[in-house]
């Protein structure tokens, strides 16, 4: 049996197995080019250790001892391993963001008009740069994040966390920082679907800010309030630059909806 997602795109008719067929052609590529970059982190490891362990030396710094350090006998022989294909891997995750979001773009775009693609394509181009600028600003947040939770160690006395917890924990944070700033690029999303107007969004920030407030202090790995603050601001910027993008996109709907689907059906004609 054929599904069709639009009935105003008579070509986006799919059945649902060439539906799976596509999803898994898509999620392979995906994949591919992840695994590809991250052959970029494996080679550039060591460069990217001293940069991720950058906060802890800088501790040491501060303390002159070495009291605090990571410890590489937690997970055994494999550790070592373990350590640098996380960080390959998270790695060619950012590196391959283009492809993999392009690809989430491919999979939806069949059940959207010319119009909506072209506004999507814009979203999608606009979700690559808000993406890293995410990653980006983590990296303000993260010294203070391991400074805090380091820092309230005894002077005289030894830290030594595991190195796979630790790495875990960087990558996790700078991710979360990057998925977050997201946002704007699922709002307008959906509101080019027709699923969420701009009026809606604006008369609902209160609790679109509570909720903003409520994921930062989750996805932020850290207690401290400097990195959920760090992270639910731009978030909030962000939300509030989506509400003004829908009411364009919105207005522009407006303008080019004709006016005999707003006459009742009762009503008689003029013609």
């Amino acid at each position: 049996m054929a599904l069709l997602r639009r009935k105003d795109n008579p070509e986006a008719r799919m059945s649902l197995g060439d539906h799976f067929r596509e999803f898994r052609r898509r999620a392979l590529v995906a994949v591919l080019a992840i695994l590809i970059a991250a052959i970029v982190g494996w080679v550039k490891f060591d460069v990217l250790y001293e940069w991720l362990v950058g906060p802890i030396k800088d501790l040491q710094t501060q303390r002159h001892n070495d009291n605090i350090n990571l410890n590489w006998g937690g997970k055994g022989v494999t550790g070592a391993f373990n350590v640098k294909l996380k960080v390959s891997m998270w790695v060619g995750l950012i590196l391959a963001s283009p492809v993999w979001l392009w690809q989430i773009w491919g999979f939806l775009a069949p059940g959207l008009t010319k119009k909506e693609k072209r506004i999507s394509r814009i979203v999608v181009a606009a979700a690559v740069p808000l993406f890293l600028l995410g990653c980006w600003v983590s990296t303000f947040a993260l010294p203070n994040a391991v400074r805090f939770l380091l820092g309230v160690t005894p002077g005289d006395a030894v830290n030594l966390p595991d190195a796979n917890t630790y790495i875990a924990f960087v990558t996790r944070f700078i991710l979360a920082f990057g998925i977050a700033f997201l946002l704007p690029v699922f709002l307008i999303g959906l509101n080019t679907a027709g699923v969420l107007p701009a009026r809606v969004m604006i008369k609902g920030w209160r609790v679109a800010v509570m909720v903003i407030f409520v994921f930062a202090a989750l996805m932020s790995p850290s207690p401290d309030a400097w990195s959920m603050l760090a992270l639910a601001f731009p978030m909030v910027g962000l939300f509030y630059l989506a509400c003004g993008i829908s009411a364009i996109l919105d207005r522009r709907k407006k303008k080019e909806r004709p006016q005999w689907l707003d006459v009742p059906d009762d009503h008689a004609s003029t013609m």
